[in-house]
């Protein structure tokens, strides 16, 4: 985790603090990095919540309720779990007015060609189309493992803060 206050935590912690809203996540490949990043900002639960990490497939499917047949046809590490997984915790979470969940490949054993890729996906209550957040998908340039989820947690962050207007 980074020694000093991460510029993205604290413009989303203030941004969200201004418009009185809280913010849930639901973590996969950071495993809690982005909350650990979050926490770190003084008054951060003013406006955070918490975080669920879940790591394991069964995990996403016991806790945030993702359909299993979702994990089978797109894998735990796809857009569509990520999707899933930011549109349950806002379900579950009624005092959140965004949810924000990540997923990724980091390796070890990750396919060459997913290896590095990183699913968000932001959803808003309130919104139009609640069932539809916003979404994005990331490559890291990091090659160890702690390093890839501080990068994961950071661009995560940055992200959100640019969807949060």
């Amino acid at each position: 985790m980074p020694a000093t206050i991460s510029p993205a935590a604290a413009k989303l912690i203030e941004r969200l603090r201004a418009a009185n809203q809280r913010i849930v996540f639901a973590e996969s490949c950071t495993c809690g990095m982005a909350a650990a990043i979050v926490g770190g900002v003084p008054g951060a639960s003013h406006a955070f919540g918490g975080s669920m990490v879940t790591y394991q497939a069964e995990v996403k499917q016991q806790w945030l309720n993702v359909d299993r047949a979702t994990i089978h046809q797109f894998s735990a590490e796809s857009q569509q779990t990520t999707d899933a997984m930011a549109i349950r915790l806002l379900e579950e979470t009624p005092q959140a007015d965004w949810a924000g969940a990540i997923t990724g490949h980091l390796g070890p054993d990750a396919p060459t060609e997913k290896d590095g890729i990183v699913f968000v996906s932001l959803a808003k209550r309130g919104s139009l189309s609640p069932l539809t957040p916003v979404q994005s998908t990331f490559h890291l340039d990091q090659s160890s493992r702690i390093g890839r989820q501080i990068e994961a947690a950071e661009r995560f962050l940055e992200w959100m803060v640019a969807q949060i207007e």
